[in-house]
């Protein structure tokens, strides 16, 4: 396998980033990007400078407005293919004397939903909307971003002459309680165009078309540095959900199988729940409650999982987060198809690393052929 080179594109600035001026290129040591599935995704920028650099002022300066959007894009370019790794804000800087008069500049930030975190609009009320109407409200309040909302409904409809929902903290708060009351994930996808992003806010959804495969134990194929397979057979629960309906004061528990059209089987044999977890209901209408237990027996459910790391030179792509992707010469257990939950990029002059982070809920490949 050929190395295949690429391209390092940053672009920043307060509001509107540009592309990062030559000075500031030839400054940069090394570049991290962390994607997650669970949590926000963040980034870290090392720079060496001189004693007269204007860099940690520019950075510092920008962190210390009332409303901090210093902006980074991170891009790069594979094959001829650009890839958005990061869209973020500024959170942190630190300066690191050195010797001889060179310093390290450190630059440290998470992605978009940082902008939904600092101002709290307790009380705000939101009258007849559904959990996905609130969370398009208020994620449309961010469009000057580039954030487009992907919204999926619940279904559930609140009685306004029972009661009005009101907003509780930040936007980036209230919208993680209003995923976390059923079940779903919520984050902010930067691309697929530099200064566009997307916000996700729904059932995680593990089907998608597979990235190209990861190989092991392979000789002259084998595209990962290292790989290391774990099985946690007592992971899996069996979620008992109680829910209550009006007609009636008594509560029924509603066990939930593993059972999800957006999560599938990616294995031959799941693992068999070993306990229970009672999920209180009766606070919920009962469509909620069910997509929080169908999304706790999903992700109980990823009893197998993989890490590892790769050079992307050799690997010819970049693998990414949340996406499909196919592992070959583990043996017969843990080959097949596998859900990315993160993946860290590191970059350094000449040099493309990634670790990454896998899981599934079964053992056994569930196709006869893992392709390349």
């Amino acid at each position: 396998m050929a190395n295949v080179p690429f391209l390092l594109q940053l672009m920043i600035g307060p509001g509107i980033p540009v592309p990062a001026p030559k000075s500031v290129i030839d400054a940069l040591v090394s570049v991290q990007v962390t994607s997650n599935t669970e949590g926000a995704s963040g980034f870290q920028l090392t720079f060496t400078l001189s004693s007269n650099s204007a860099l940690p002022t520019l950075f510092l300066l920008t962190g210390n407005s009332p409303l901090p959007i210093f902006r980074v894009i991170i891009m790069v370019i594979v094959r001829g293919l650009p890839d958005v790794l990061m869209d973020g804000v500024v959170t942190r800087t630190e300066v690191a004397p050195g010797e001889a008069g060179q310093s390290t500049l450190t630059v440290i930030g998470e992605d978009l939903s940082k902008l939904m975190d600092y101002i709290p609009l307790d009380g705000l009320p939101y009258p007849a909307m559904p959990p996905e109407a609130r969370v398009a409200a208020m994620v449309g309040r961010y469009a000057f971003a580039g954030i487009v909302p992907i919204v999926v409904p619940t279904g559930d409809f609140p009685n306004p002459l029972d009661q009005i929902p009101k907003q509780q903290g930040t936007d980036l708060q209230y919208t993680k309680y209003l995923a976390e009351l059923v079940g779903y994930d919520f984050y902010v996808d930067p691309g697929p165009l530099p200064l566009q992003s997307i916000a996700y806010w729904g059932p995680r959804i593990t089907l998608s078309v597979p990235q190209g495969a990861l190989n092991v134990n392979m000789d002259a194929w084998t595209n990962v540095t290292a790989m290391n397979f774990t099985y946690d057979s007592d992971s899996a629960v069996l979620p008992i959900v109680i829910i209550q309906p009006r007609e009636t004061s008594i509560p029924i528990p509603i066990p939930i199988p593993n059972v999800n059209p957006l999560a599938p089987p990616l294995g031959l044999i799941p693992p068999l729940p070993k306990g229970i977890e009672l999920i209180d209901g009766t606070k919920r209408s009962p469509l909620l409650a069910i997509l929080l237990g169908l999304a706790k027996a999903s992700k109980s459910a990823n009893a197998v999982g993989a890490t590892g790391s790769l050079s992307v030179a050799r690997y010819g792509k970049v693998l990414r987060a949340r996406k499909l992707v196919g592992v070959r010469g583990g043996g017969t257990a843990f080959d097949g198809l596998y859900f990315v939950k993160s993946v860290t990029h590191k970059i350094k002059r000449g040099e493309y690393m990634q670790d990454f982070t896998l899981s599934r809920n079964a053992l056994v490949s569930i196709t006869p052929r893992v392709l390349p």
